[in-house]
């Protein structure tokens, strides 16, 4: 391998770390390229810090990336020899995908099911299985004609799944799915509202990736779309296709009710069709929508979770899990037991803060489909965003206080920084045609900032029938400025929104961060403006930084400023 410079932005280290030089001229050309296979980790000002990761490696396999093409488009940016080994060491994790599969024998598990064959094609790993506690109590007597497979009961089927990716081991699922009861979904080509219907050409690879060609290992998986991209209208495309019954999970109330307008605009569905099973409704019909708040619900901590057979009740053809990092860890229980229904994952971030990427991965399915915020901004089809960290210092009163607080109560000192609500005065003035999303954690500070500028405010507390009607009016262009809870991180959609400013942030959500960008990405002719104040000199802004990486990795950057107070 020849030695680069110019032009060579990435330094590959024998600890699967890259390092990517911001200021090389093919910076950009490169993080597009890596990010298929590459985890972003750090993202100062000069180096971004990625990691090649067994789960990023086994997405790239699952879609079709093979460990040559890794390897050649590292050596294609890289400024120095590739680290000795590392291509073994990339060909030992992709190749891990497609060891174990799984298939349907011809041998009676009863009830009209098949039993499972889990095929292991590595005597290592074959080994490894048979001498493994957890894994091996999941599966019947081996078979005695090839001693390269086990039986396995359809209804071990997830677990199986479960077990072998912590083993670092993933599972190849070829076995067909269920079709599910029938039902005639057709998209509209007039929407209701008036407006011309098309699907755009993304949304119909995202659909393409995850229907396939209906067979074994198709029909599962997660598609990974910026906010503002259209996740819901990829969901519409697979319902149309697959003309199924289908139960759509959604994080909350207000998703919930904007999933039925938007079927109810651009489908032939009926508001017969479509019911709603939350806290204050619980209608099963054709197509069901559910709030994952319901499914956890028990009447107390001991307790099963009465609503768990909602999944398992109906014979749904497809399960359509919105905002799938946000899946709640029991309903990975009953995801374990419908590994025979199709699942669809759509999200704008796989990144899940409690670590469970794995679960969501083994069970939902693999990444099938991700495009690049960037790619979807220079077509229009998202705003432009102009991120923007503006810092200023703690009053001289508080900072004693702050210096003899711990972490926590530290984070929430610099949070609620009062020196904030001059910056955020200047905001609104500064911004005098713009609608404004106000951003926070802590409900003082909001009820604070609700006294000062007299706008309204959505909390938890918000009732849901009060929260879709200031949602609207926001919409309809009745409120230029609504203050929000950490309620509406997600799933509402705001077109109209141009400005959002965060005052106080859920300490490093990465996840948190993307989703409140993506409040004003909707497309619009002006740009969009996402303010983070920060208290500067605190640990406000090292969790920032953090809450920050998802979007470097996506190729944004924030302008630093800082206030003079």
């Amino acid at each position: 391998m020849m030695f680069n410079s110019a032009g060579s932005p990435l330094i590959i280290q024998g600890d699967q770390s890259i390092l990517l030089d911001l200021h090389d001229p093919r910076a950009e050309d490169a993080r597009k390229d890596i990010a298929s296979f590459a985890e972003l980790e750090k993202s100062p000002e000069h180096i971004h810090t990625y990691r090649l990761t067994p789960l990023s490696l086994w997405n790239a396999a699952a879609a079709g990336y093979s460990s040559e093409t890794v390897l050649k488009v590292l050596d294609s940016y890289s400024r120095y020899p590739m680290p000795s080994g590392l291509d073994t060491k990339i060909g030992e994790i992709m190749d891990r995908y497609g060891t174990i599969t799984l298939r349907e024998s011809e041998e009676d598990a009863g009830g009209d099911r098949k039993l499972l064959i889990l095929q292991v094609h590595d005597p290592y790993i074959y080994k490894i299985i048979e001498n493994t506690k957890s894994v091996e109590k999941l599966l019947l007597p081996r078979r005695e004609d090839d001693g390269a497979s086990f039986y396995l009961h359809p209804m071990q089927r997830g677990n199986i799944k479960q077990e072998l990716i912590q083993l670092g081991y993933p599972v190849d699922d070829l076995i067909p799915l269920k079709e599910g009861e029938p039902l005639e979904i057709g998209k509209l080509e007039q929407t209701v509202s008036g407006g011309e219907f098309h699907v755009r050409d993304y949304q119909l690879q995202a659909a393409d990736s995850f229907v396939g060609n209906m067979e074994g290992g198709t029909g599962y998986g997660t598609v990974v779309l910026p906010c503002g991209g259209g996740k819901t209208i990829v969901g519409i495309e697979v319902m149309s296709r697959l003309k199924t019954q289908t139960l759509i999970l959604a994080p909350n109330v207000s998703a919930v009710h904007q999933w039925k307008r938007e079927l109810l605009d651009k489908t032939n569905l009926s508001e017969d069709d479509i019911g709603e099973y939350s806290g204050q409704r619980k209608e099963i019909r054709k197509v069901t929508i559910a709030t994952y708040q319901i499914l956890v619900w028990r009447p107390d901590i001991d307790g099963d979770f009465p609503h768990f057979d909602l999944v398992t009740r109906s014979s749904w053809g497809l399960i359509i899990y919105d905002e799938v990092h946000l899946l709640p860890a029991p309903i990975f229980r009953v995801t374990a037991e419908i590994q025979a229904v199709r699942r669809l994952g759509l999200t704008a971030t796989l990144v899940r803060e409690d670590g469970k990427e794995k679960e969501v991965f083994s069970l939902v399915g693999p990444k099938r489909f991700d495009v690049p915020w960037k790619d979807l901004e220079s077509r229009g089809w998202i705003s432009e965003a102009i991120c923007k960290e503006i810092r200023v210092e703690l009053p001289d009163k508080d900072q004693l206080k702050y210096a003899t607080a711990d972490k926590r109560k530290k984070y929430r000192i610099a949070s609620e920084n009062e020196r904030k609500y001059d910056i955020l005065d200047y905001l609104i003035h500064h911004h005098p045609q713009d609608q404004i999303l106000i951003i926070g954690q802590y409900l003082e500070q909001l009820e604070e900032v609700r006294k000062r500028i007299d706008a309204p405010i959505i909390t938890g507390k918000t009732p849901n029938s009060r929260r879709d009607e200031l949602y609207q009016d926001f919409r309809d262009g009745k409120i230029r400025v609504l203050i929000v809870s950490k309620v509406a991180n997600f799933a509402i959609d705001l077109p109209d929104a141009s400005v959002a400013v965060q005052i106080s942030g859920s300490f490093g959500s990465r996840q948190e961060e993307a989703q409140r960008l993506g409040r004003i990405l909707r497309p619009k002719e002006q740009s969009a403006y996402f303010y983070s104040i920060i208290s500067r000199y605190t640990v406000e802004e090292e969790f920032g930084m953090n809450r920050q990486k998802f979007l470097a990795e996506q190729g944004y950057s924030y302008l630093l400023e800082v206030w003079d107070a």
